[in-house]
């Protein structure tokens, strides 16, 4: 029976929704898989996503992990894949999104907005951080690395100067470690957007055609729907130059036959922030008027931002 390789981080989280996945693939492709975790620099590094630069912290390994052959398909959590295109790679497939929202989790089940004045709140991400400023200014963003455990064991740390009153995580990530249990409140997209592409998977491969299992495998995983919510959403952070760690939040829905999307651009403290909302009709549920559709409403409403001073609002150039 053919082997597929599939490259991954070696955290909990990545492992698992990579197994998921891989599961699916393998039984689509009529195949074996064998996972092969790969080390990054997003997975070494204790410094914050603002200081070593979010964009393709945690991709850059797995690329050159597939570029030279020591797998056959790799495994990313979208929201960290910088937008702009990697030289002889394409993203074969992306799956069904699992929830986009970001989880509130506490111990004694407390929401944002019941937090004390003071409330002590973990979260690594730029946007995060500054949504929290814009909705609670009289609460204090910690800013922290590390896997899953190790941030829901800050909510009870011996030492009170690491104890915290929450953090904040995504939804999918707890979902698929089987910790859905520890969210005290999802978010509503509506009022707090996530990053472009959250609760999603890119999986992706060499620019040539890879094995006929491996070609079938990703033809059945692949969701069209949502591979055009992403190409809406990462078209905002492409249209501004902004990397995946940028307090840049979009979220893109169908309703009524049209294709939404939002999407806001907060300033690092989240005092200032600009919306934008526009739809477009796509010609029909087809994958390429779907994908036609979220560009063109991508490209309006980055035109937007941009003419009302998003540049000017926070540091959005993406790293090469």
């Amino acid at each position: 029976m053919a082997v597929i390789r599939v490259g991954t981080r070696g955290s909990a989280l990545a492992l698992a929704q990579t197994r998921q996945i891989a599961e699916r693939l393998g039984k689509a492709a009529g195949a074996d898989i064998e996972v092969v975790p790969v080390t990054t620099h997003g997975d070494t590094s204790r410094a914050s996503l603002s200081q070593i630069g979010g964009t393709g912290v945690f991709a850059t390994a797995l690329r050159e992990s597939l570029l030279a052959g020591d797998c056959d398909v790799v495994v990313h959590s979208l929201k960290d894949l910088p937008t702009g295109d990697a030289e002889g790679l394409r993203i074969g497939a992306i799956p069904k999104r699992a929830d986009a929202r970001d989880a509130v989790c506490t111990l004694g089940g407390r929401t944002l907005a019941e937090l004390p004045e003071g409330a002590r709140v973990g979260t690594g991400s730029p946007r995060r951080i500054a949504q929290l400023g814009a909705l609670r200014p009289d609460i204090r963003a910690i800013d922290i690395r590390g896997n899953v455990d190790s941030r829901l064991a800050r909510l009870s740390a011996e030492d009170e100067s690491e104890r915290l009153d929450a953090v904040i995580l995504s939804a999918a990530g707890l979902g698929r470690l089987g910790r859905a249990d520890a969210a005290s409140e999802l978010l509503p997209l509506e009022d707090w957007p996530t990053a472009a592409g959250q609760g999603a998977l890119a999986l992706e491969v060499r620019d040539e055609r890879g094995s006929r299992e491996l070609e079938r495998g990703l033809a059945a995983v692949e969701h069209a729907t949502t591979r055009a919510f992403t190409i809406a959403e990462r078209g905002v952070l492409a249209g501004l130059e902004a990397g995946c760690a940028a307090p840049v939040g979009a979220t893109a829905f169908l309703a009524d036959e049209l294709l939404f999307l939002t999407a806001s651009v907060y300033s690092a403290d989240g005092t200032t922030a600009l919306t934008s909302s526009h739809a477009a009709t796509p010609e029909s549920r087809a994958a390429a008027d779907l994908a036609d559709a979220a560009r063109d409403v991508a490209s309006r409403v980055v035109a937007e931002l941009l003419g009302n001073g998003a540049a000017d609002l926070a540091p959005l150039e993406e790293s090469p």
